[in-house]
């Protein structure tokens, strides 16, 4: 029998049964990387996967976007069983992604000293040396339920009890067992780059740099976005959900009602909450430009009108204008390392005239605002005029809102910055988070398929190209915020399920994207389907699935 590998682009012959790892190893001197994983039939697999058929593979490293969930998870579980060996009884769980690590907290320790972090990372590193394998082992749900009860893993407990799967997927390590939402690697030897250092009243755990992958990545300051985290992780605390298997316990008990009730109340309250502190510098003579960024399905345009609505009934009177107007021509836009038009880009706009237009504003004038042509890619004058009143405040809602060069020739007085994203604090268990990315893109597919006529395919595709721009242009300056608003609501992944399962279901099996599809529905089956039918028409969610009383 024969596979085809990609790496070298050739038929490679294999004994049935034969894992991954052993068929690379044939491989080795032709293939230059140290894979980690493999897309097989374009579906993420690990290295000891048993090929028993003709199949497509691709061997895949750790600096891959497969190959760094693998290193990932795979480091979260050393994590977890350093804990169980330092500090028998301690829970930990690991929250959410922020300052470049993974934030966890050790529940049942008061506090955290620098000696128990320096035990806990040399007991990692123990681990790691004695290369001890991930054994994957799959079994009737119902005996996995046992095992996680023994080991005290109620939150997998109960999540296993909601989703009802037959069988579930597990790994041993040593004398632990845990789950994980995705592949492991094939043993401990392999997760060598990493760190673990006290932060705030837990710890950072670091994986290695995507930049560097031979050195462990470097936190970087990020108090606003943390701040942010925490106060929507007290709340689900306060609320009584933490995870996917106590939302999916609520959403059975059919009190799914009061808690989007709640979940967009908390909303309304930021938003009038930020509307208050504009007013308020409004009317101590700044703060006369809101600027609104956040990246790619974050629900910008959404929390933009919602805003304006708030502001209103402070007594101004917003007025907007589009980032998008003032683009350069078409044949002047900078181009990206691949040669083609990089419209994400700062100097894709024409900054002199921005600025100049915003001074004119501010000092009474009025502006005639260009309009773009994205047909014939120029900008174009159509007697659109705009001035400022006396109660007039403007509201610029884009990419690159929070980039001081930007705004460059305005007074920081006058300003106003906000970052908008969809920081998710929902966790599927103690050891599995919600990524904040997964949840956008799942978001943008379904808009994009609703409403631009856009397949799931096309999406994930262009995906990997998003992210690159958030990385170089948003994510930089998110610490010069001013106010920080959370768009993500507690419950929106059970109204989501439905939705994005109809839509990536239709991505071919025959395409590299299908393997991002497939990890989506996976990830999306352990929700309990909720109803969209008590959601409010104003709710930031109705952006992306329909039935909004906003325009746009």
């Amino acid at each position: 029998m024969n596979i085809f590998c990609k790496n070298i682009n050739r038929y490679v012959s294999f004994k049935g049964g034969e894992t991954l790892a052993n068929i690379f190893d044939r491989l080795k001197d032709q293939i230059d990387i140290n894979p980690i994983c493999a897309r097989v039939n374009n579906k993420t697999e690990d290295l000891n996967y048993p090929v028993f058929g003709p199949k497509q593979v691709e061997f895949l490293p750790k600096e891959s976007g497969s190959g760094q969930r693998v290193y990932t998870r795979s480091l979260c579980m050393i994590l977890y069983k350093a804990v169980c060996d330092v500090l028998p009884g301690v829970r930990l769980r690991i929250e959410h992604s922020v300052a470049r690590g993974h934030y966890c907290r050790l529940e049942g320790k008061k506090t955290i000293s620098d000696d128990i972090v320096n035990q806990i990372r040399n007991r990692m590193r123990e681990i790691v040396d004695e290369n001890i394998n991930f054994t994957r082992k799959e079994q009737l749900t119902e005996d996995v339920i046992k095992i996680f009860e023994r080991q005290g893993l109620t939150d997998k407990v109960q999540l296993l009890k909601t989703t009802r799967e037959l069988y579930t997927v597990y790994y041993e390590l040593g004398d632990i067992c845990d789950s994980y939402y995705g592949n492991l690697a094939t043993s401990t030897g392999q997760i060598n780059v990493f760190d673990l250092i006290p932060y705030k009243d837990g710890l950072l755990l670091l994986g290695f740099d995507p930049k560097n992958p031979s050195q462990p990545a470097q936190p970087i300051v990020q108090e606003k976005m943390f701040k942010a985290f925490t106060e929507y992780t007290d709340f689900n605390h306060t609320i009584g959900i933490k995870n996917v298997g106590e939302l999916n316990d609520i959403n059975d008990s059919l009190k799914t009602a009061q808690l989007i009730n709640v979940a967009e109340a908390l909303h309304e309250k930021k938003i009038g909450r930020i509307s208050d502190e504009i007013t308020r510098q409004y009317q101590e003579g700044g703060a006369r430009i809101v600027l609104i960024a956040g990246p790619s399905s974050s629900g910008k345009t959404t929390f933009t009108k919602r805003l304006a609505i708030q502001l209103m009934t402070n007594l101004l009177e917003p007025k907007l204008i589009s980032l998008d107007d003032y683009f350069i021509n078409r044949v002047d836009t900078p181009l990206d390392e691949n040669g083609e038009y990089d419209f994400e880009s700062l100097y894709a706009l024409d900054l002199d005239l921005f600025n100049k237009d915003l001074n004119a504003l501010l000092d009474g004038k009025e502006i005639e605002q260009p309009t773009y042509n994205f047909e014939l890619g120029c900008r174009q004058y159509k007697g659109n005029k705009i001035r400022l009143d006396e109660n007039s405040i403007l509201l610029i809602e884009g990419i690159h809102g929070l980039n001081p060069e930007l705004t460059s020739q305005i007074e920081a007085r006058m300003k106003f910055s906000i970052y908008v994203s969809a920081l998710t604090t929902l966790s599927i268990d103690d050891h599995n988070w919600v990524p904040t990315t997964d949840n956008r893109l799942l978001r943008r597919i379904i808009r994009d398929a609703k409403y631009r006529g856009v397949s799931a395919e096309s999406t994930i595709k262009r995906w990997p190209s998003v992210r690159r721009g958030e990385e170089k242009w948003i994510f930089p300056y998110q610490e010069n915020a001013d106010a920080m608003f959370n768009s993500s609501l507690l419950f929106e992944l059970g109204v989501i399920k439905e939705y994005g399962e109809e839509v990536l279901k239709h991505v071919p099996r025959d395409v590299p994207e299908y393997g991002e599809a497939y990890r989506l529905r996976r990830f999306l089956s352990y929700f309990s389907p909720i109803s969209d039918q008590v959601i409010p028409h104003t709710s930031l969610l109705r952006e992306f699935l329909g039935g909004s009383s906003f325009h746009y």
